[in-house]
């Protein structure tokens, strides 16, 4: 499909919303309209400014053979009129869009990563929640459901931002190694089989990472709020290399202040109980096993090479060497999951009381292997998605769960959302920072970004380590160079 553009830069929000609604074609965007004329399925936006400096906007659509338009005046000129003509706009094309398609998107015209950072700004701008909230369901077409899950939401955020101060900092650990891949993932991990060559050299220079990264945190006088030991599969490593990535953490910062210790043991088939003991030993106090489904023809079906029982053995094992802070991820859409088999994993989950549980909905990046090899999404996928979000939003709460953050990614099925769930006083902090960008994060290893937030506005740097294991290994000195951003950073936006 092209999308035709005349008159706006509002091209980018446009495509990101027409692709909501279809998720399997190739979507082009151009100005070039000579081509419309005898193009067979299209959209055309247009802007135009009339003579007594008010503008029309026209979205026109053909697309599986129907056809509709439409138009609207928008009064004024400056910034609030071009927000007003981009807003106006994809209303237009919105419900262009579920009259022809049947498709009707619960987060309306939203199309962002961020909608709690959205309705946080509504609130202080429009007077408070209940009017931000009506601009949620009235102006970004939002249903009240999604609403209230965002206000319930950012309700729980406020009191975890409290903790966060200006010196304030998280470290995330990158640990891109994976026992299999699963066939959804767009990660940059890679395979025990095919990296474990490389394995020995990455623990020795990411220890010097980190050394160097805590060297600049202690000279800037930052303050760690949080760890996290993602990646990949951090417990695809060995209980010794494990725990001197640990101890070397432990050694070379400052973990006075340090709320939150977490390590993703994602995979149930890494879990040993000398790994746990390193975890333990090395004061760990959070871990994710994460099964994403309890149904084993699912499991078989995106690369996963455990069985649901592993994954209760697995639990079972953290209990009993005394881990008391367990979340576990869960994922709605996977291909062959139904709603009814969604529903009995997160019962079970339920059953097990983890301190909190994460529950995704499935993103078809363009990298995974369901893209590559032609996986396409259809609207009873869609429904389906929504049906076990609905049952996910139902069961929680009546067991004392609450939704602590959230947020979204592009292409996901049904355009729905990620929603971690937690138990009183167990919300994993480092998500919602990270997620919020409420401080800094200083990232180590391969394809960890480092986020730098100025203490006294929104304003982020990024600086981006190498993205593969053997380029991080290859350019490692070149590398290293990069963390000299840091106190550059910090130079000009003080604590």
């Amino acid at each position: 499909m092209t999308i035709y553009i005349k008159g706006h830069d509002f091209h980018y929000e446009m495509e990101n919303l027409c692709r909501v609604f279809f998720p399997n074609e190739k979507l082009t965007v151009t100005r070039e309209l000579t081509g419309m004329q005898s193009d067979p399925s299209y959209v055309f936006l247009e802007r135009q400014q009339t003579s007594d400096g008010n503008y029309i906007i026209r979205v026109h659509v053909l697309a599986q053979g129907e056809e509709d338009f439409a138009s609207e005046t928008i009064a004024g000129d400056g910034e609030e009129a071009e927000q007003q003509c981009e807003r106006r706009m994809a209303v237009l094309l919105y419900r262009i869009l579920t009259k022809l398609t049947g498709i009707v998107p619960s987060w309306g015209i939203l199309t962002g990563v961020r909608p709690i950072k959205l309705l946080r700004r509504l609130v202080e701008t429009e007077g408070g929640e209940a009017q931000a909230s009506r601009y949620f369901t009235d102006q970004l077409l939002v249903t009240p459901g999604k609403t209230q899950l965002a206000l319930q939401t950012m309700h729980e955020e406020q009191r975890l931002f409290a903790l966060s101060r200006p010196e304030s900092f998280s470290l995330y650990v990158s640990i891109p190694f994976c026992p299999t891949r699963c066939a959804y993932c767009s990660f940059v991990s890679q395979t025990v089989e095919r990296a474990a060559k490389l394995i020995p050299d990455y623990v020795d220079l990411l220890c010097q990472e980190l050394e160097q990264t805590a060297a600049i945190a202690s000279a800037l006088s930052l303050r760690l709020e949080t760890i996290y030991f993602g990646g990949g599969t951090p417990t695809t490593l060995t209980a010794q290399q494990l725990a001197r990535l640990i101890e070397q953490v432990r050694k070379c910062f400052d973990l006075t202040h340090c709320r939150e210790f977490t390590v993703e043991a994602g995979r149930p088939d890494t879990i040993t109980v000398e790994k746990l003991q390193a975890l333990k030993d090395g004061g760990v106090d959070r871990i994710s096993i994460n099964p994403q489904t309890l149904n084993d023809d699912v499991l078989a079906a995106i690369g996963r090479r455990h069985s649901a029982a592993q994954v209760l053995q697995a639990y079972d094992l953290a209990r009993q060497m005394g881990v008391d802070n367990i979340n576990m991820d869960l994922i709605a859409g996977l291909p062959q999951d139904t709603a009814e088999s969604f529903q009995a994993t997160l019962d079970q989950v339920v059953g097990l009381a983890p301190e909190s549980i994460t529950v995704h909905t499935l993103a078809m990046k363009r990298s995974a292997q369901y893209t590559l090899q032609g996986m396409r999404l259809y609207k009873e996928a869609c429904e389906t998605a929504q049906a076990m979000l609905d049952y996910s939003d139902t069961l929680l709460p009546k067991h004392e769960y609450s939704p602590y953050y959230l947020y979204r990614q592009s292409r996901m099925v049904g355009n729905l959302e990620n929603v971690g769930w937690s138990k009183p006083g167990k919300e994993g902090l480092y998500n919602v920072y990270a997620m919020d960008e409420t401080h800094s994060v200083l990232a180590c290893g391969a394809g960890a970004v480092t986020k730098l937030r100025d203490p006294h506005s929104s304003y982020l740097e990024r600086v981006f380590n190498f993205k593969y294991p053997y380029e991080y290994i290859s350019r490692f000195d070149e590398m290293l160079q990069r963390k000299e951003k840091i106190p550059a950073f910090y130079e000009v936006y003080r604590p």
